[in-house]
């Protein structure tokens, strides 16, 4: 017990810091209420959250994902300090009264030992952590790169410091009781129940008098609580505010999984609109809470895939800039000034977000993939603010990518991010008798088709695998065809909800029209946003990824494939794994197969994101050290390459996401391994159903080639963003000791480099005869290219004239108003994606630049062909294009260049070629005179083309002779239309043109 003297002086010091400290939560609630109102109940099932937050803080459940020796000795702090709590009551008390808590009773010794054992973890814990933080090679997990938009405290250390004198209070705060506790053992004889205590005690104070017990014991006392107390003034301003404020944030988590975003109202109206972000007060309360909550481990920055690509963005630095900022607000010159900031009574804070919490760069780098919220063990949502800010720049600002325009634009006027006309929405399905609502209005399922398997010629081939399994299990299904509008996804994840609420407010009528029993979806994206974003606005409905609903209908025995000889490997999309929490259904798919995963490091929740999502897909990526594409793709060929039974026919990486085949398939580093084939699971399973009907009914193709199985297809370059390169911005930080430099995230996420060397022979897949020439560079900004590029099928288009903004259609009368080429060039109804120009301008032929397109280096210059005489017939209306038919296919053997050059010599001899698959676009315009380098690197098109064009399609094989002779009566009804003057280029054009204008990246001659 103290003396009465010590009473009184710690009585008046508890009171005053005491105080203090109150003062000082108080304000601190008072920040966080500056927030706006939570736009989801936060306050129900009050129970529940308190249950789940108790279990949630004392398992540690979430700080033991990522990290686990960290973790451990995090622990020992953590669950030394919750000890403490009691032990700082019950030392309280023993200074007051004649109260103490012997080991004699079996709940003393156990209070006893526990105190005796937490008090040396936490020692234990705290050292091992300083060594680590300001020592160790693991330092670099508090690291920054040199792009990250860092707040002024950081650059100088604040962290660094704070850090510091946390872990010097800490260390003083249990050392304190530490020697208080062994005085106290020294005075009364020992104690077999604290081992360690007792033995730092004989070491200490054996032989010491009792006076000196005494003192020492005393001076534990007010080491022990005083330095709690006097830090209670300094705690909301630490990182150490989290142990309470992340307790906190598990009681008011949010009631829906990340993949749903927050509601918003849209009032455009408004004088002061309230939508997105633009300073502190304006994000949502619960996010002003996430920084006082955020532990400061950048643990969300370690699986950031744009951090781990040397990329701007760092969801750390943005919650640790906010706790920066409110603390400048809060501050005061003295600590002892009992008064309130204007921030606190309601004032607006001096700065925007962008300029000490985020970059605008770091802003648009996110994929949305969700990753930070999912590690973070405070549950803190980053990626909320993310969005909410890019809310507030899109709707309010008006400055976001221009790239995103083109999206913006086509979801406007053609209901889809591609800006091809609703009128094509369904012609993925030719030559499948795929019913539509109308013809079956009572299905068992709907399949939500979605915009990417609607005009992606890669996302094509897995809607028409998908319906032939359908077709071949007798299930009763219908799609709603031309009904079917985008589920504005992308515009939301990009910030425009207004355009979102007009689509999903489309959807939702429709689907509530039809009323249906279950949604299958081949797209996560879709999958997530009407089963669980559309219930916002009334729209509830059971949805279901095709690969959960193919994988009952293995197990109830509809469907049966033979094993496939491949290594095959699985990447988990974000939207299907992270936000919704599907990993089993696709594996059990591919197992059905009878191939073993060989699963990823990076798997399951840990996956790594492709680098499609938040709207990525239609725009640049952000300045940094590679592509998010690319890393991932690495990471995928390095585990085939070393798996152990190389031996099999071939490398098979299966998806689930119509945007990861395409991001991954068109990543630059895909390019360089043929070998390696990127298919969804729905192809691989409907190849494996082809192999076991044998000579049974036989399953329509998935795309031109009738004789290939789906993993000899071809497949195309689909992702706008791959023929863009990384666009490059400067660094906003110098490299500091302990604040800025090579990151944990940047070297864990480390992949080897692409085209190492393979343990086997790659197989050679098909790909198109390489071009030998090269074009140089394409210019980062506006003249970008379009948002879809050209598949099978985009063979023709007129020349551009390089001086106009627009391009028309080549049927389009001068008159009249002129539009922008779509994905199908010859289709004249599609919507413009950017604006046209109102006049053609009509310069020399000869007179027309190429437009360069990425890539490496130029390539030596090739003689051009001769250009062949044109013919100019009456102008009469274009034929329908015929359409494909599985009778008419033949096929030639490829052209080699001399057959190319052959074919420029004027007169050339007719020759009929094979019509391929295609959504049946029309034919409008003759194809261009093209040399032999001007070849595009995807499948040529199905339109039969003039022999004087001079321009030879790619043909898998040689053709029959009557089938030869039957093709060249369709070619010989379609009439030739008359030659337009030039027209000038669209800077977002769907189509490149053939003679001059931009060529598609193609793979390397082998």
């Amino acid at each position: 017990m103290l003396p009465l003297s010590s009473k009184i002086l710690f009585f008046l010091f508890a009171l005053v810091f005491g105080g203090l400290g109150l003062w000082g939560f108080y304000r601190l609630y008072l920040r966080i209420h500056r927030g706006r109102r939570a736009s989801e109940l936060r306050s129900d099932q009050l129970g529940s959250r308190l249950l789940y937050a108790l279990r949630a803080t004392l398992s540690q459940e979430r700080t033991f994902r990522r990290r686990t020796v960290i973790s451990v000795l995090h622990s020992f702090i953590f669950y030394g300090f919750v000890y403490y709590l009691l032990v700082n009551v019950v030392d309280g008390l023993e200074g007051y009264f004649p109260f103490n808590i012997r080991s004699s009773s079996p709940l003393g010794a156990v209070y006893n030992l526990l105190a005796d054992l937490l008090s040396f973890g936490v020692l234990l814990g705290v050292v091992s952590l300083m060594i680590r933080r300001y020592v160790a090679p693991q330092r670099r997990d508090f690291l920054f790169n040199e792009k990250t938009l860092l707040h002024p405290d950081i650059k100088q250390r604040y962290i660094v410091r704070d850090s510091l004198i946390v872990s010097s209070f800490i260390l003083f705060h249990v050392g304190s009781r530490i020697i208080g506790q062994a005085a106290k053992l020294g005075m009364e004889g020992g104690d077999a129940w604290q081992p360690l205590t007792s033995a730092l005690s004989h070491g200490l104070f054996s032989g010491a008098s009792e006076s000196v017990l005494s003192g020492w014991r005393i001076f534990g006392y007010w080491g022990a609580l005083g330095s709690v107390l006097a830090f209670l003034a300094y705690f909301p301003y630490t990182k150490h505010i989290h142990i309470f404020m992340g307790p906190v944030n598990y009681f008011f988590k949010r009631p829906v999984g990340s993949g749903v975003l927050p509601p918003m109202k849209v009032d455009l109206e408004a004088e002061n609109p309230e939508m997105g972000a633009e300073k502190l007060e304006d994000l949502e309360w619960p996010r002003m809470l996430d920084a006082y909550a955020c532990i400061q481990c950048n643990r969300c920055q370690d699986v950031c895939p744009a951090s781990a690509t040397g990329k701007a963005l760092s969801p750390a630095a943005l919650e640790i800039n906010k706790r920066m900022e409110l603390n400048v607000i809060a501050g005061h010159a003295s600590p002892f000034k009992l008064q309130t900031v204007p921030f606190e009574s309601g004032a607006s804070s001096a700065h925007p977000l962008l300029e000490f919490a985020i970059s605008e760069e770091a802003v648009w780098g996110c994929t949305t993939c969700g990753a930070c919220m999912q590690v973070c063990p405070v549950q803190d949502e980053q990626m909320l603010d993310i969005i909410d800010i890019r809310r507030q720049q899109v709707m309010v600002a008006g400055e976001f990518p221009a790239q995103l325009q083109t999206a913006f634009r086509g979801m406007e006027r053609a209901s889809n991010p591609w800006g091809i006309s609703r009128d094509k929405r369904l012609e993925w399905a030719e030559g499948l008798k795929v019913p539509t609502i109308e013809e079956n209005p009572t299905p068992d399922i709907i399949y939500w088709v979605g915009c990417a398997a609607a005009y992606d010629p890669g996302a094509q081939k897995v809607a028409r695998s998908f319906v032939q399994l359908l077709d071949k299990a007798g299930v009763n299904y219908a799609v709603l065809g031309k009904k079917e509008a985008c589920t504005g996804d992308s515009a939301r994840r990009a910030g425009n909800e207004f355009l979102y609420q007009q689509l999903a407010e489309e959807n939702v009528a429709t689907l509530n029209s039809v009323r249906p029993k279950l949604i299958v979806a081949t797209c996560p994206h879709c999958m997530n946003a009407i089963g669980h974003e559309y219930r916002q606005l009334g729209g509830n409905y059971q949805t279901m990824h095709h690969t959960e609903y193919l994988e009952t209908l293995i197990a109830g025995g509809k469907l049966d494939a033979a094993p496939l000889d491949a290594d095959v490997t699985y990447h988990d999309p974000c939207y299907l794994g992270r936000h919704n929490g599907v990993y089993d259904a696709p594996r059990n798919v591919i197992k059905a197969l009878g191939v073993e995963i060989l699963e990823l490091e990076r798997s399951r929740e840990n996956s790594f994101c492709c680098g499609a999502g938040g709207a990525q897909f239609w725009k640049e990526e952000e300045a940094g050290d590679g592509r998010i594409s690319d890393n991932r793709f690495n990471e995928i060929q390095a585990r085939l390459d070393n798996a152990a039974s190389n031996a099999r026919e071939g490398k098979v990486l299966a998806v689930g996401c119509p945007f990861c085949k395409a991001m991954l398939n068109s990543s630059p580093a895909k390019q360089t391994r043929d070998d390696v084939v990127v298919k969804d699971v729905a192809e691989l399973l409907l190849e494996g159903v082809q192999r076991r009907d044998g000579t049974g009914v036989p399953v329509a193709p998935t795309d031109p080639l009738p004789a290939a199985t789906p993993l000899r297809q071809p497949e195309v370059v689909s992702a706008p963003t791959a023929e863009l390169p990384v666009a490059h911005s400067a660094d906003l930080n110098a490299p500091e000791a302990l604040v800025v430099g090579e990151t944990a995230a940047e070297v864990s996420n480390a992949q080897p480099p692409s085209g190492g060397a393979a343990t086997a022979s790659p197989r050679k897949a098909w790909k198109p005869r390489a071009s030998s020439e090269e074009t140089s560079p394409a210019q980062v900004g506006l003249d970008r290219v379009s948002p879809v590029q050209v598949g099978a099928d985009d063979l023709g288009s007129a020349p551009p004239d390089p001086e106009a903004p627009g391009q028309e259609t080549a049927n389009q009368p001068q008159s009249a108003a002129p539009t922008r080429k779509a994905w199908k060039p010859k289709a004249g109804d599609d919507v413009s994606a950017a604006p046209v120009s109102s006049q053609e301008a009509a310069p020399p032929a000869n007179a027309v630049p190429a437009r360069p397109k990425w890539g490496g280096a130029k390539a030596a210059p090739v003689a051009p062909v001769p250009e062949l005489p044109s013919q100019t017939p009456a102008a009469s209306e274009p034929a329908a294009r015929p359409k494909w038919n599985a009778k008419t296919q033949t096929a030639e053997t490829p052209p080699t260049p001399e057959a190319v050059a052959a074919e420029a010599a004027p007169p050339p001899a007719p020759t009929a070629e094979r019509p391929k698959w295609t959504p049946g676009a029309q034919a409008s315009a003759p194809v261009p005179d093209v040399s032999a380098d001007a070849v595009e690197a995807a499948p040529a098109a199905s339109i039969p083309v003039e022999p004087e064009a001079g321009r030879k399609k790619w043909t898998p094989k040689a053709a029959k002779a009557d089938q030869v002779a039957e093709v060249q009566k369709m070619a010989d009804a379609v009439p030739p239309s008359p030659t337009l003057p030039p027209t000038a280029p669209d800077s977002t054009a769907d189509a490149p043109s053939t003679e001059s204008g931009r060529r598609k990246w193609q793979p390397k001659k082998s």
